[in-house]
């Protein structure tokens, strides 16, 4: 059964961190929560069933519900752990305005919105009115502007059997499946041509399957930044990069820093400031 830990929780906003720790293929009952939410995932893969389909999430895939929007959960693999920041109703609409905007709640959570849930996640708690809330704002508005472009999981221009496919190849990438290096051991692993492969990547996803691998590995790449517990260059060949420059340039180019820089964000309060110090 998933189990909720509140984070902070104010009048206009709050923060949970949600865990489910036992697998199961069968749906949950419907839920119906009262306030909008943001979900981004921290760990594992799940499914979510809404209005606008059937979407397997992992740290790539996130969502946006609206408030009393129904909605069902599968986690067939269990250890799922989540953000959800949920904002009251009068606040979720002064952000999105008329909520046609929001062509499908489901979006692509790129290496820099992964960044900034990470940040949000090491903030200070006690700063709640001042930084916390100034970069949950950012958060959501940087989903919504995803979530309002139609290349995004769940789109009409792709067929079941491509989404089908994406979802595999996504899972194979997830994975770490040795076929998941390239593009045409992947789509034999898959018995898919090349082509086929990446053009319903691309349909499904608005991304490449080589940007989509190599934003895989900047997630982990954020994990041991975090963690501290390992030079650049160590953790550039555990996560298969050519070298340490290979992943400065590739994290670089999905969230805009350097590791050493990523470093100093990612890094607990009590650190942050004893570095300004």
């Amino acid at each position: 059964m998933p189990a909720a830990v509140t984070l902070v929780k104010r009048p206009e906003f709050s923060l949970h961190a949600w865990t489910c720790h036992g697998g199961g293929t069968g749906w949950s009952d419907p839920e119906h929560p009262v306030d909008a939410r943001l979900v981004l995932v921290r760990a594992g893969r799940f499914r979510r069933h809404s209005r606008s389909g059937r979407v397997d999430l992992d740290r790539t895939v996130g969502y946006l519900g609206a408030p009393g929007e129904e909605e069902r959960f599968a986690h067939p693999h269990g250890g799922d752990v989540c953000t959800s920041l949920q904002l009251a109703e009068q606040y979720w609409r002064e952000l999105v305005g008329d909520p046609a905007r929001v062509h499908r709640g489901t979006f692509y959570v790129d290496a820099e919105v992964e960044l900034g849930h990470r940040m949000l996640l090491a903030t200070d708690p006690a700063d709640a009115e001042g930084v916390l809330a100034e970069r949950l704002v950012r958060l959501v508005a940087a989903a919504l502007r995803r979530s309002t472009d139609r290349r995004m999981p769940v789109t009409d221009r792709t067929t079941p059997a491509d989404q089908r496919l994406v979802q595999q190849a996504r899972a194979a990438i997830h994975d770490d499946h040795p076929a998941a290096g390239g593009l045409f051991a992947l789509a034999a692993f898959l018995g898919a041509s090349p082509y086929r492969l990446s053009r319903a990547f691309s349909r499904e996803l608005g991304v490449s399957m080589t940007r989509y691998r190599n934003r895989v590995r900047v997630g982990r790449a954020l994990d041991g930044l975090r963690a501290g517990d390992t030079t650049v260059a160590d953790l550039a060949a555990r996560l298969g990069f050519a070298d340490q420059a290979h992943l400065t340039r590739t994290l670089h180019e999905h969230v805009g820093h350097p590791p050493t820089a990523v470093r100093r964000m990612l890094a607990p309060p009590s650190t942050q400031v004893q570095a300004r110090q």
